[in-house]
Order: structure tokens, then sequence, then C-alpha cells
């Protein structure tokens, strides 16, 4: 649609990346995420201390416990955060306004580890909170909860400050029990800056690389039906639907529950094409536009425009009742790495017409290999008729 509205960065609703378990000098990876993003505290530079300063957001836990006196210095840090995370866009701008909360799940000395990395967003920080003991993992399968022992460095049942150098990323390590060998999938609770508040973290172990297979490789570029353009759009006005541009002849398929998608990667676009109903034989449709597809680091990738129609305008579509035909957009190409995608259509402006609808959508972590899987639902179909 036109004119699309939307909090994109509100909808960074970003679920877990698994990793394969790996043995490296004694610790074994388990899963990990690029985390969701938050909004990053102003700062401001104290004179006397020459030091920067920022007040952390409230959690909540501000409610429940006084700030202490404890300011953690000499806090453990890391300088290989983009080794650890290469699908991490790391901003550069000083005056970003939302700053990634990743984290890493190991094992490591017989415990289970969570890694919970914080880039300084200044000198000092306070008001910060890490965990208490709410913090567990919980085992899907079993139902077993395992308790969070304490933390490095020990700010365990604390609201505190932090002193480091900003720009600086500091591992906060959460302990736990051994996880046992045969857990597949835990949910996180209890540290809340990380939005870890229930999440689900499959443990693949071995089965990580035979999942991957099929992404190993690009797909060839998709060969659609072209449809016929009847009219061209002349002076196009949203609100007059004779200056709309008309087809006939689209790309029909078998019949398929209405919004299932397919995706295609090449090194060069990603198509996505959705199975779209006809419930007259003439019908409007806009797409487009600012669609999106997000990652789970938050990195976007723009639609660059729709196969065979307009891009972000009104236009019909001839056809009869009951025909399903494949609207196919064109995003920017993703990385094969990638697991799963998040797609938002935004709100449009309103327009003059029956039923007007500009409505937007979220489809929220769909899973890329099924999408991949769905190509052979959209080959084309002609339609056949009995009178």
């Amino acid at each position: 649609m036109i004119m699309k509205r939307i909090v994109i960065l509100s909808l960074m609703a970003i679920a877990c990346l698994s990793m394969q378990a790996q043995e490296k000098n004694s610790v074994v990876f388990l899963a990990k995420s690029a985390g969701y993003w938050t909004a990053t505290p102003s700062s401001a530079y104290d004179k006397k201390i020459k030091k920067s300063v920022a007040r952390w957001p409230r959690t909540e836990k501000d409610d429940w416990f006084e700030l202490s006196d404890l300011v953690l210095d000499n806090v453990p840090t890391i300088d290989n955060l983009s080794d650890l995370f290469p699908e991490l866009i790391d901003p550069s701008s000083e005056d970003y306004q939302y700053t990634p909360m990743p984290w890493l799940l190991t094992e490591e000395n017989g415990e289970t580890v969570l890694h919970c990395y914080l880039k300084m967003p200044a000198d000092i920080v306070s008001n910060f909170w890490l965990t208490d003991e709410e913090g567990c993992l919980l085992d899907k399968e079993t139902g077993i909860s395992y308790r969070a022992r304490r933390t490095e460095p020990d700010c365990y049942y604390k609201r505190f400050g932090i002193r480091a150098k900003k720009g600086d990323v500091v591992d906060f390590k959460i302990f736990f029990p051994k996880l046992p060998e045969t857990t597949k999938k835990v949910a996180i609770y209890g540290v809340p800056n990380w939005q870890l508040r229930g999440m689900e973290v499959s443990i693949p172990r071995g089965e990580w690389l035979q999942a991957r297979i099929f992404e190993n490789n690009y797909d060839n570029a998709p060969e659609f039906h072209h449809p016929t353009l009847v009219t061209e759009a002349k002076d196009y006005d949203k609100d007059n639907f004779f200056t709309w541009s008309e087809y006939k002849d689209a790309h029909l398929i078998k019949p398929v529950q209405e919004g299932t998608m397919a995706m295609w990667l090449t090194p060069s676009a990603t198509y996505v094409a959705f199975a779209t109903e006809m419930n007259w034989r003439r019908e409007y449709f806009g797409r487009g536009g600012n669609t999106i597809l997000i990652d789970k680091s938050g990195h976007q990738y723009k639609c660059n425009g729709v196969l065979d129609y307009p891009n972000d305008t009104l236009f019909w579509v001839q056809g009869m009742s009951g025909d399903y035909f494949a609207i196919v957009l064109i995003f920017e190409p993703l990385p094969l790495n990638l697991d799963a995608i998040t797609y938002i259509d935004p709100e449009g402006e309103p327009f003059k017409a029956n039923f007007a609808s500009w409505s937007g959508e979220v489809k929220p972590d769909l899973n890329i290999k099924e999408l991949r899987d769905n190509q052979k639902l959209f080959k084309y179909f002609p339609r056949q008729v009995v009178e």
C-alpha cells in the first residue's frame, strides 16, 4: 500500500537463533541470540569526574528492590562481539537510539552458563539489574527447573551500577546446574533486561548440521507465468479506481490456504510468493512499498518491487471466483545462514473503494526452510472449468 506507517523497532520481537553444540577449549556452545533491541539511555558528561553517566531505564524490579550502593569496577569485557555474532549489525553512530542485547548459552566446567552482553552506553551506568532467584532454565520436556546459582561479577539480587569504558562490551555470567545431554529445549526466565521471561531456546546439539543442509545452496530465480496488462494506469489516483492498472491471466496455482507463502533465496534477491484468493471476477490489490523482512539481529531487508505488478500502488486483477494466484514480492537478498525471518506489511492510508482495507500485517518467526519447501505449491496450474 501507500504511505505506510508502523513503528518497526517495536515489532522486533526476535526469537532465539540456535547454533551447533561444539566443543572448544572445554566450552560447549549450546545456543545464542543477537537478542532484542532496547532503547539506549541518554548520557551526560560529568565535568567533575570527567566521565559520561547514564541511568538505565527501569525494569520490573525497580519497584521491588532499593538501589544498592554496589558499583561494579573491573568488570569482565570482551572484544570479539562481532566474531560471536557476525549477524549482528553494530551501529557506529554515537547517538544511535537502540542497543542490541545479545546472549550466549554454554557449558563450562560442569555448569551451564548464560553470558549476557551489554555494550556500555556511558562510562558509568546506574540502576542496572541482572537476575535473582527467578533466574532459571526450564526443561520443556521434563518440566525440571534448573535455578540460577550465582553471577559473575557478583550482583545477584541487587540493583547496581557499572563502571567501565563507554563502548566496552561487558560479559555478565549467570551460572546454572549442568543441563542433561538429553535436553533439547529450555525456556529462560528471570533476566528481564535481555527480555528473557520465558523465551524458548532449542538445543539441537548434533542435529544442527542436518537442519541446515537445505540452506547451504542458493535457489534459482523462480519462473512465473506473466500476467497480461489490460489497462495501464493513467494519472494514478488512489481514490479513483478508474485510474488503476488492470491485469488478466495471472499466475494461477492449485488451491491452498489463503496467505500461504513460499520463498526463493538467490544471490541477488529474495522472492516471497503469497497465495491469493479471488472471491470475484475482478478484485483490487496493493503490495510492496515499505514492506520489509527483519532478521533476528534486527537487520531489515527492503522490498524492491512486486513481480509483474505495480509496486506500492493499487491495481485490478481479472479472473474467476475460486481462482488462486501468486503475488510475488522481491526483497533484498537474505544470507543463507538465517533460520527464521519476520515479515512486516505496515498499515496503509485509507482510500475510496468498496470494502477498502488498509490494515497492516506482521508474520513473526517464519521458518525459512519451510518457506523454501513451499516452492512446490506455486507451480503454474491453468484454470480447469466444467460447465
